[in-house]
């Protein structure tokens, strides 16, 4: 995900905020140093205080992708710096989101930002990184939920928000066009059944495994009918690693090859 997010920056971000870009990134700097003084590193943390050119942006673009590949590909002797891999992408990310300002000020940016940070304590670290990852998953969910019905929107009371959303949204794919064409009585029922996987299946999080399981393979399955008819970047694939730590290891074993299990065992990173 990492790897997807900077690859996409890097062939756009001098276009964004570049010197010749929309919202260039030397006239940000100046109104940052204006405004806060010397709080400004504080107020706007960015590696672009240190070079804030045209190939310094494309370069910490390019960067993230040569980090995010090798830790994918994550080899015996790159598994020894994995946590400053991890630092280091989350330093350029945090950079180019302040860069890009309008153009990064989307739900996946944040969601990225706080699981890459909550990442950076996984390799080797304490089980209770897992329950913060669980708490991370919880929020997003849940309050996903929770803001439809508090937004008063009765669209939402009423059910057929559904009715609307598929021509409404703001980046739909070819799938949009035939979930619009589905009966309104199927429309209403998935309509019920967001409200059902935001607002309560999050609460199973916290409940004995089975609940558990549960919640992650219905939150899974709603996050892929999400892709199938919606386009929302990465933001549903993040959510779905989210959902990997509802496993634990007996469960992780029934799909992953036996090197992977072992790797994890050795680890300790996922609770028994």
């Amino acid at each position: 995900i990492y790897l997807a997010a900077f690859w996409s920056l890097a062939v756009q971000i001098e276009g964004l905020s570049g010197s010749q870009g929309i919202y260039p990134i030397a006239e940000q700097l100046a109104r940052m140093a204006d405004r806060y003084g010397q709080w400004r590193f504080l107020a706007y943390p960015s590696l672009f205080w240190l070079d804030a050119s045209d190939q310094a942006l494309v370069a910490a673009a390019y960067a993230g992708c040569a980090l995010a590949l090798l830790l994918l590909l994550n080899g015996w002797i790159w598994s020894r710096l994995e946590r400053p891999s991890l630092v280091l992408l989350y330093v350029l990310y945090l950079s180019l989101y302040h860069a890009g300002q309008h153009f990064t000020n989307f739900q996946w940016d944040y969601l990225l930002l706080e699981a890459g940070f909550l990442a950076i304590l996984l390799p080797g670290g304490p089980r209770l990184t897992v329950w913060l990852f669980r708490w991370l998953l919880f929020r997003l969910r849940f309050l996903s939920g929770i803001s439809k019905i508090l937004s008063g929107d009765p669209t939402w009371s009423g059910l057929t928000a559904l009715n609307y959303y598929f021509e409404t949204q703001p980046l739909p794919h070819v799938g949009a066009w035939y979930a619009h064409q589905l009966p309104e009585w199927l429309l209403r029922l998935g309509t019920a059944g967001t409200l059902v996987v935001e607002i309560l299946v999050p609460l199973m999080i916290f409940l004995p495994r089975p609940w558990r399981l549960a919640a992650a393979w219905l939150t899974i399955l709603w996050q892929v009918l999400i892709l199938l008819t919606s386009n929302h970047n990465f933001f549903n694939l993040l959510t779905i690693a989210l959902c990997l730590f509802l496993f634990d290891d007996r469960a992780l074993a029934r799909v992953l090859p036996r090197r992977l299990c072992e790797r994890a065992r050795t680890s300790q990173v996922l609770p028994q």
